[in-house]
Order: C-alpha cells, then structure tokens, then sequence
C-alpha cells in the first residue's frame, strides 16, 4: 500500500512562513515526484511548484521568489517552503507523485490527502 503523507499546514499570519512536508511510504520501487498543488474553496486545483522532467523546477507565477520546492531522495520526501505568505495563498495543498512498486510494474498516479494551509490576520 502506497501513500503521501503531507504535514506541516496551519495557521499564519501574513508575511509569515510555513515548510510544508510530503512522504512517500509503503512498496515504492521508483518515484517521480511532480510537485506541490493547491485548492482554494470555489478554485480549481493549481500547480503551485513542480519538477520538469529534466530535474529543474518550475512555479505558479503567484509564487514566484516566495516558494521553494525541493526534495530528499532518500527519505522519498518532497518540501514546499512557503515565505512571505499573502491571505491568497490561503489552501488546501497537495503533494503529487507517480510510483511504480516493482520493477515490471505500471506507473501510478498518487496524491497526499492534503494539509490546510491558512494565512490570516
């Protein structure tokens, strides 16, 4: 049984900072983390960080020099450090990963159940 795991969400005033955490456990033979994304109430699901295929990462324009995505290999975990955060960062956000549990096997789409990020006065 695979799983993400997101922690690290809560409450935050405005300009504060947050590091988001996502672990990947269970029979993982080889994992391609896509990134971090996020769901306001009545907005659809957006991209907020993620890795290209080539390794390097790309942002949401709105987050831009404020976020930072990166990741531990070895512990099968993905970060989102959250700087300067604005009342419009305000989400739920998800983690999302393609796994493959054995070598023969399929590649398969997993996301975290998610962690509420709130930025509030």
């Amino acid at each position: 049984q695979v799983q993400l795991v997101e922690s690290g969400g809560g409450l935050v005033q405005p300009g504060g900072s947050l590091r988001l955490s996502c672990a990947a456990s269970g029979s993982i033979f080889s994992i391609n983390t896509k990134g971090w994304y996020r769901q306001a109430p009545g907005k659809e699901r957006e991209l907020v960080a993620g890795f290209t295929s080539g390794g390097s990462t790309n942002y949401a324009d709105s987050v831009k020099g404020r976020f930072t995505i990166s990741r531990d290999n070895a512990k099968n975990t993905v970060y989102l450090q959250m700087n300067s955060l604005k009342p419009e960062d305000t989400a739920v956000y998800y983690c999302n990963a393609h796994i493959k549990s054995t070598n023969w096997g399929q590649w398969f789409d997993y996301w975290g159940q998610g962690t509420q990020v709130t930025v509030s006065s």
